[in-house]
């Protein structure tokens, strides 16, 4: 059997990888997406906004999903060998489908043509600069995580 990688591209031009692999690869991508969108929408349906408003949900799913991503890449970058289908179903699947930076890009939009710019720039901004952050510090959180656990094993 030969090692698959961790995070495998899907290019059905090539004869190698239209394998049931493969496919199995776009069945977790797309359940995870399904599970991140419905995780995603129930934020925002909790947490409404008006065009000229602060998008609070869609602020708060971006930086959480942020910082779950740099959790979740140093776990299985550097901590632990994860399943093949670990980083695509829960990298690319659950996260893509909870994050929503085009829904970030429309309502930043939507705050300018409600006439609410300095509102729009704000969540512009935070956004940009909260996301950076909460992506270093899931790292920071994930490594410091794993040399205290190492230690104490």
């Amino acid at each position: 059997m030969t090692e698959r990688p961790v995070d495998p591209d899907v290019d059905l031009r090539v004869p190698a990888q239209r394998s049931e692999v493969r496919w199995q690869v776009v069945a977790v991508i797309a359940a995870g997406g399904a599970l991140g969108a419905l995780s995603r929408h129930a934020i925002q349906a909790a947490l409404p906004a008006g065009p000229g408003d602060f998008q609070w949900a869609t602020f708060l799913v971006n930086l959480s999903g942020c910082l779950v991503i740099g959790v979740l890449m140093v776990a299985i970058t550097e901590v632990w060998q994860a399943h093949p289908l670990v980083r695509p179903f829960l990298g690319v699947g659950v996260l893509g489908g909870y994050t929503t930076f085009s829904t970030y890009a429309v309502d930043v939009q939507r705050a300018f043509n409600a006439h609410a710019p300095v509102t729009g720039l704000a969540y512009l901004v935070a956004t940009m600069l909260g996301a950076l952050a909460a992506v270093t510090v899931g790292m920071w959180l994930a490594r410091r995580a794993a040399r205290t656990w190492t230690r104490a094993r």
